[in-house]
């Protein structure tokens, strides 16, 4: 039950009480629940005349342009996809994924991600989409045959930021989805192909990168050994999130990459067998 002293309790008690939220949480349906809050934001768009939705574009934080010129933009996105070899199948993500998507299988805080009225949510991070995509192929796949996949995606993130960031930046996100063959083969290959697609476009991008490990699990350091990068034992973030080892990429002294293998894929095909590496570049801050 929601604190009487917070935010939303007292949205409940004008709502009708504390079990409004049970209703629209649990006991109504997604249809159900969908058709319910369509009707609502129908019914408040009618209200609004145009002054009112310019008001809310000059100051809502999700709907201003972004900081970065379009033409410099592109050509970092150009220069990025220069660096993608054929292995890689280059995907045209949705702009909205299934809910859940990031919470479900990152153990994102719902809270930052910007959720619709119709079950689906705002794309927060190209690699969560991906993973189901290879998930799906997987499904259908022979066991040996790992799925690559890439795309370049405009993301929303709804948590608030610094200064002189934006609410929304492209990602360019990698994903490689296999099956374990023993002796860390599928890490060792496919952390190498990562992180040689990854410097290739920081390069691409006129920068020079640099790649700091974590070491999360002991027995990944026979992978972390084999791999031109720096010890970043340190690091915090990601613990938790990412498993046997994570990595960050910086060009200079600005963080533009991370990575680390997840177990979404084992998750979602409900095999412990699967493995699953993610990476992605700030297009951004490459610009």
């Amino acid at each position: 039950m929601a604190d009487e002293g917070t935010a939303l309790g007292r949205v409940l008690r004008r709502a009708g009480g504390p079990e409004t939220l049970d209703v629209l949480a649990g006991r109504l349906s997604g249809a159900d629940l969908t058709t319910l809050l369509l009707e609502a934001m129908r019914l408040r768009a009618r209200d609004l005349a145009p002054a009112d939705v310019l008001r809310r574009y000059r100051h809502d934080r999700f709907t201003a342009p972004a900081e970065v010129p379009f033409e410099r933009l592109r050509r970092t996105e150009d220069a990025v996809l220069s660096a993608v070899p054929p292995e890689f199948e280059l995907v045209t993500l949705s702009p909205v994924a299934p809910l859940g998507a990031h919470s479900a299988l990152a153990a994102v805080d719902q809270n930052k991600v910007v959720s619709t009225i119709r079950n689906s949510e705002v794309a927060a991070d190209p690699t969560n989409a991906l993973a189901l995509e290879a998930a799906v192929r997987r499904r259908s796949s022979g066991p040996e045959a790992a799925v690559r996949l890439a795309a370049l995606q405009r993301v929303v993130r709804a948590q608030r930021f610094p200064s002189g960031f934006s609410s929304h930046f492209t990602l360019f996100g990698l994903v490689t989805a296999g099956r374990d063959t023993g002796g860390l083969a599928f890490e060792r290959r496919h952390l190498a192909e990562h992180l040689s697609l990854l410097s290739r476009a920081v390069r691409a991008c006129g920068a020079e990168p640099e790649v700091r490990v974590t070491l999360l699990d002991p027995a990944f350091e026979a992978v972390a050994s084999d791999l031109d990068a720096v010890g970043d034992p340190g690091r915090q973030s990601g613990r938790g999130y990412y498993g046997g080892l994570c990595f960050k990429v910086y060009a200079g002294d600005v963080e533009v990459g991370d990575g680390g293998f997840v177990d979404w894929t084992a998750r979602l095909l409900g095999n412990r067998k699967e493995r699953l590496l993610i990476s992605a570049l700030g297009v951004d801050r490459l610009s």
